[in-house]
């Protein structure tokens, strides 16, 4: 039992009238809405990825399987790879370039001592790269050079 009696209650929303803008804004949206619609639905069928969800499936699918039954000595040399990575980022103290470099470039030669004919096809494609990219630099200063 309450010993005070409660009021009674006379509560009443009252929603504020519209200004002049919000109902222009609002008839505004309601004329543009069919447009928007349209616009959203182009641009977002244009942005989807176009993915095969059979060739996106068979990719996870067979990921898992090979994490399920991996090869032997796997983890382990996994293991060794990241460790060499976290070895990396604790020599790296200082700057950012350090803290890019050493852990990956630790990470890289730890991979090349497990998969070593992988190494080489990938240095033989950056090798490559590189020179081409070196030539380009060296053709584009002797173009700034002769130009001058």
């Amino acid at each position: 039992l309450s010993l005070y009696s409660s009021p009674a209650r006379e509560t009443k929303y009252v929603e504020n009238p519209q200004t002049q803008l919000e109902e222009g804004v609002s008839r505004l949206r309601h004329v543009m809405e069919p447009y928007t619609t349209w616009c959203q639905a182009e641009l977002i069928d244009a942005s989807k990825v176009k993915v095969d969800s059979s060739l996106c499936s068979d990719f996870f699918s067979e990921g898992y399987e090979f994490l399920q039954n991996p090869p032997a000595g796997f983890y382990p040399r996994l293991g060794v790879i990241g460790f060499a990575g976290i070895v990396g980022l604790f020599l790296a103290r200082g700057s950012r370039i350090k803290k890019l470099v050493y852990p990956t470039g630790l990470m890289g030669i730890g991979a090349s001592m497990y998969y070593p004919q992988q190494a080489v096809a990938i240095a033989k494609v950056a090798g490559t790269q590189l020179y081409d990219w070196s030539l380009q630099g060296y053709i584009a200063v002797e173009s700034l050079w002769k130009d001058n």
